[in-house]
């Protein structure tokens, strides 16, 4: 199973993320609790401090309203009174649970000093100043004990205190401690995920890179590369291998295919030098073509010269480069010869609607073409045989149709015609042995185009191949062949 690099990056990331989150809110918890029970005793110190000061307050009140009642003590008296009930009730609320022995004297305590010190301002209200002193007595004795019972509870809360600060330094110690150990394990950890990580990242770069040199250096029979990271990279090495091996077995095929060409080219020049001398040929040629003249076969030295043109161009290198104009008077040498083969059964034409005859084209570009179109169009008709060549200048184009009212062919025939079939037919012609195939591949080889050769055939109406010539970049040099 592939796991993307990505996919690695993001699960390693989470989970550290999830640790240092997971142990960031434990530290917050315990932190929380111990600030929570720090506050509490204080809160409680705090609390117990300020019981017993409004005890003596509201003792104090009590006696103000038994020695000099007036209204000011009254109201003096009564907000000592509300507020110590408030503390007392907010005492009762936090010790709502059974706590110990001292704390539930120390609140009984408080119900006494406030059931006597009521007790007093009544008496003190109906005027009975000896129940009142007695109570009166009892108020401050009860406010005496509160006084002293508050020291105590203070006291041992400080104890418990001391305690829990105790506690709370070895908490802290052991939390030094800890993160001291979270940080060191967390570094070694990342160091050796970071070291893994990077390693499943680099080295198999690193093959890949030193695999690619060899490629690049013609070398494409290493060893296969092994990598096993189970991310992008296994596939890109998987993909790696499989295209040394194919350029591998393509650069094998191109060059046994190159080897054959040249053996062919080879065997094709010597067979033709060995056919005969071609000096001699024309040479003798000439001479017939004279002879005929001198005893008035004018026709016959017309077509022997047709002839004589016609094999010396034919035989002419094949690599240079020609005009049309001079592809055009090969075609009627050729002509010639086949009117006077067919006599009246065929009709040649040669409309040129252009002045532009000069562009270079590849040698024996037309030729082929139109022994084609003698070959497989109108050889076999028996009469109203016609073949034509139109030249025309269409959109920065010299557009070259050759046309025959012939046999035609289908569309299976059509398209092997151009290439497109897996079998092709080999070409047999008057004079040069080049098909169709080879003038289009050399037109787009010359002009460094696609596109540049069509055949348009009906069976029984003949057919027209139409070829293209891009003039624009010729005619921008200046009329020269760039």
């Amino acid at each position: 199973m592939i796991h993307s690099i990505r996919s690695k990056m993001m699960f390693f990331s989470f989970a550290f993320i999830l640790l240092f989150n997971a142990v960031a809110i434990g530290i917050y918890w315990s932190s929380e609790r111990i600030t929570n029970e720090y506050s509490s005793s204080f809160d409680r110190f705090v609390l117990l401090n300020s019981i017993s000061r409004q005890a003596e307050e509201w003792t104090a009140a009590t006696q103000q309203i038994a020695t000099n009642p007036s209204q000011e003590t009254w109201a003096a008296y009564y907000q000592a009174s509300r507020e110590m009930k408030a503390l007392t009730e907010e005492l009762g609320n936090e010790e709502s649970q059974p706590g110990s022995v001292e704390m539930q004297s120390y609140m009984q305590l408080l119900d006494s000093l406030e059931q006597n010190s009521e007790t007093t301002a009544g008496f003190v209200l109906q005027g009975d100043i000896e129940k009142y002193g007695s109570n009166l007595a009892e108020t401050e004795q009860s406010n005496a004990y509160i006084q002293e019972s508050t020291l105590t509870l203070i006291d041992q809360s400080l104890t418990e205190y001391q305690q829990l600060y105790a506690q709370l330094q070895e908490r802290n110690t052991s939390f030094r401690y800890f993160i001291i150990c979270l940080f060191t394990t967390s570094l070694l950890i990342a160091a050796f995920i970071a070291f893994k990580f990077s390693s499943s990242i680099t080295k198999p770069v690193g093959e890949l890179s030193q695999a690619a040199g060899e490629v690049s250096r013609g070398h494409f029979q290493g060893e296969p590369l092994r990598i096993r990271s189970g991310d992008e990279l296994e596939l890109l090495g998987r993909t790696f291998n499989r295209m040394r091996t194919d350029i591998h077995t393509y650069v094998g095929e191109m060059e046994k295919k190159a080897e054959m060409d040249q053996l062919m080219k080879q065997l094709e020049l010597k067979h033709l030098q060995n056919q005969i001398n071609p000096h001699f040929l024309f040479n003798t040629l000439n001479t017939i073509s004279k002879m005929a003249y001198l005893e008035d076969a004018e026709e016959t030295s017309e077509l022997i010269e047709s002839v004589s043109s016609l094999l010396r161009y034919s035989l002419g290198n094949i690599d240079k480069e020609v005009t049309l104009r001079d592809e055009l008077d090969v075609i009627r040498s050729y002509f010639h010869i086949q009117e006077t083969r067919f006599q009246n059964r065929l009709s040649t034409h040669i409309e040129i609607e252009t002045d532009e005859l000069d562009v270079p084209i590849p040698r024996l570009t037309l030729q082929p073409v139109i022994e084609n179109a003698f070959i497989h169009g109108v050889e076999g008709m028996e009469e109203n045989a016609e073949v034509r060549v139109q030249v025309r200048l269409e959109d920065g184009q010299i557009v070259v149709r050759v046309m025959d009212n012939g046999k035609g062919m289908n569309e299976h025939e059509r398209q092997q015609l151009l290439g497109a079939g897996k079998e092709q037919k080999a070409h047999i012609g008057h004079s040069t042995g080049l098909g169709m195939q080879n003038v289009r591949r050399r037109l787009e080889l010359f002009f460094q185009a696609g596109e540049l050769v069509d055949v348009e055939s009906v069976p029984a109406r003949g057919t027209t191949v139409k070829l293209c010539m891009p003039v624009k970049e010729w005619q921008k040099a200046g009329g020269r062949a760039g």
